[in-house]
């Protein structure tokens, strides 16, 4: 399925952008890009996971019994989720090679797994103290290091509700817009993202589009848009 599909098409040589109901669809895409830099390129897949939730739940630890909530541990070889890709191999990352940004909504069990497994997290109160040019240029560098690339998986509820009210699942006190836009740029900037996801965009909770509008002029800056590229309204108007 997706995992088959992502491998292809990094394989391609494009850049692969998944967008997708919730955030068990990484396991797919993420587990065939890995496939493709592991396998024909000899480079690590460093992922960025911008999210409230941590997603490091197994069937062991998990209080709702929701996927979703177990993506993370599923990339990072967690026992228990075998068997979920069919006939495609999995290819896991390392807990290394996982960075959770902005979460702000954990499970007990969840937080002590991964602390065993010394995940990096930036929680937002890292981004508070910090800020996240700061933490974000921490991720590029050590993906540098390890001459990596980096996917990107953007759960929209990592923004605030206030900006992104179209999430099932929101948590007060995200990301704000310009926070979540300076993250965006700096990745652009580094050159190391190769794949990206877009997941947990619910268009029926959504006021007239706002969360959507918000995760495509996300995307654009990702993608290099500047913000100086962008029309003002008063010369939209001037032009028409």
């Amino acid at each position: 399925g997706l995992s088959e599909r992502a491998f292809a098409i990094a394989r391609g040589g494009a850049i692969p952008v998944f967008m997708g109901g919730d955030h068990s669809l990484s396991m797919g895409s993420v587990n065939g890009v890995a496939r493709y830099w592991q396998q024909e390129n000899n480079r690590p897949l460093f992922v960025l996971w911008l999210d409230a939730h941590a997603d490091y739940n197994t069937p062991a630890t998990t209080l709702t019994g929701n996927m979703h909530g177990m993506s993370a541990a599923f990339l990072c070889g967690e026992r228990g989720l075998d068997d979920l890709l069919g006939g495609e191999p999995r290819v896991s990352i390392t807990p290394d090679q996982l960075d959770l940004f902005g979460i702000r909504s954990i499970d007990p069990l969840e937080k002590q797994l991964v602390r065993e497994r010394r995940v990096a997290i930036a929680d937002m109160r890292a981004i508070d103290e910090f800020g996240v040019g700061v933490l974000i240029r921490k991720v590029i560098e050590r993906v540098k290091a390890k001459n990596g690339v980096l996917h990107v998986s953007f759960d929209v509820d990592f923004l605030d509700p206030a900006i992104a009210p179209g999430v099932g699942t929101t948590v007060p006190g995200g990301a704000t817009y310009r926070e979540a836009h300076l993250i965006m740029e700096l990745l652009h900037d580094s050159g190391l993202v190769r794949s990206v996801d877009i997941v947990e965009l619910n268009p029926f909770l959504d006021e007239r589009g706002r969360t959507a509008r918000v995760a495509v002029e996300l995307i654009g800056s990702l993608f290099g848009l500047q913000i100086t590229d962008r029309p003002t309204p008063s010369n939209a108007v001037l032009r028409d």
